[in-house]
């Protein structure tokens, strides 16, 4: 196992090149699971994540190929419906493949996905939505097990308690594009993931609007053929850089971006004091000397994302005055506060909010990640610490981050792995 230390106090500056959406990419390699012949899945980031989407698509039967950032995918005559523990109990993105499964196969048994520790994330959409579509779910010993002799296109509505969810709005438009009739989904989640998901299906044949927004219409298709696909910039990583950059006062230029993915972050930013301009493709962010304090509520794209909240508080952190963050999607997801309060700042909680007290400066610690985004908080808390924070349990950090340490040397931080 190994740990990431960084010796706090370089003022970062220069340019990054952002990679590919972990969280477009693994629904997306679901999804070459309904076609029948080789889909080509480009700009994909190397991470455990992927890696272990590419397992659990060859353990069900299909040819899986990878080389220089791309994948090709080709289900084969033999593919199974069921999808082990083993594999998805390490991450949760794998119930994305319930919904391809059930689609082409009309059956699936898909063990209840795991990853990071962030409080619960039930998959009820998910079953509202396929049984909506005519599957029979039972939930069997630590499985979802699905069936349906035949899917019928319904109106379905996908609101849960936080709002519409990714993971359910993809499984219910993968099931549904290979089903009878039409299929309306209302409160779709539009997150730039759903929609570049909904564009791949679209260039395999499927019958699709409204990508990108609240109201998915699906008109179903008989089958579909494998096509190529290159996946969207990761606007998670994209703002992960963004905040560096105004953390540590310094200049850094964000290179292949889509901005306006990134908006609600921007405009926190520049409330924060930062300089923040972009052109198509690109995001430059320059920190100032003294940063002003702003309220964040996380909220389903186009507002704050939750995964980029523990990376904000960390700018907070170290902001003059008093700042309140409220987490509307996951209550529970601040598991990195008493990390960051080990470094020395002042976060207290109050209910599903943190109040945040900026401080003049952290010092560098022994710290915890616990999930993968705490894992990059803690890395931009380390990166303006004084003397050297050491980050264990990284093995998150590699779930989400392609080369983090490589892109940040390249930034002028001094950051490197060791062995626990």
């Amino acid at each position: 196992m190994e740990k990431l230390v960084i010796q706090g106090g370089k003022r970062l500056s220069g340019e990054v090149e952002i990679s590919g959406a972990k969280n477009a990419t693994l629904p997306i390699l679901a999804a070459a699971l309904l076609a029948d012949g080789e889909s080509v899945i480009e700009n994909v980031p190397n991470l455990r994540d992927i890696s272990t989407m590419v397992r659990l698509l060859r353990s069900l039967g299909a040819r899986v190929t990878q080389s220089n950032g791309s994948i090709s995918v080709k289900p084969t005559n033999s593919l199974v419906p069921l999808a082990p523990y083993k594999l998805v109990s390490t991450m949760r993105a794998s119930i994305c493949v319930l919904g391809p499964l059930l689609g082409r196969l009309h059956e699936a048994e898909v063990s209840l996905p795991g990853g990071c520790v962030i409080g619960p994330r039930p998959i009820d959409l998910h079953i509202k939505g396929l049984e909506a579509l005519g599957a029979k779910i039972t939930i069997e010993h630590g499985y979802v097990k699905a069936k349906a002799k035949e899917l019928r296109g319904r109106e379905i509505y996908l609101g849960g308690s936080f709002g519409s969810s990714v993971l359910a709005t993809g499984n219910v438009m993968m099931a549904a594009v290979l089903a009878k009739g039409e299929t309306w989904i209302e409160n779709a989640a539009c997150e730039p993931e759903v929609e570049d998901l909904a564009n791949f299906l679209i260039c395999m044949g499927a019958k699709i609007e409204g990508g990108g927004t609240h109201l998915l219409r699906i008109q179903g298709v008989k089958k579909l053929r494998g096509a190529r696909h290159r996946v969207i910039p990761d606007r998670i990583e994209a703002g992960t850089f963004m905040v560096a950059g105004a953390m540590s006062r310094g200049d850094v230029m964000v290179k292949n971006v889509i901005p306006q993915h990134n908006n609600a972050l921007i405009d926190k930013l520049r409330a924060a004091g930062a300089d923040v301009t972009h052109t198509k493709n690109t995001v430059r962010v320059r920190g100032k000397k003294v940063l002003k304090p702003v309220d964040v509520t996380t909220l389903p794209y186009p507002g704050f994302p939750t995964d980029l909240q523990a990376q904000m508080m960390a700018l907070m952190t170290i902001t003059p005055g008093i700042s309140v963050i409220t987490e509307k999607i996951y209550p529970d997801r601040f598991m990195h506060v008493s990390e960051l309060n080990r470094m020395g700042s002042k976060v207290f909680m109050e209910g599903s909010s943190a109040i945040v007290t900026g401080v003049k400066r952290l010092s560098g610690a022994h710290v915890m990640a616990s999930d993968l985004r705490a894992s990059a908080a803690l890395l931009l808390a380390g990166l303006v610490a004084e003397g050297r924070t050491d980050v264990h349990r990284i093995y998150h950090l590699d779930r989400g981050y392609e080369k983090v340490e490589e892109k940040m040397k390249g930034l002028g931080a001094a950051v490197w792995r060791e062995k626990e």
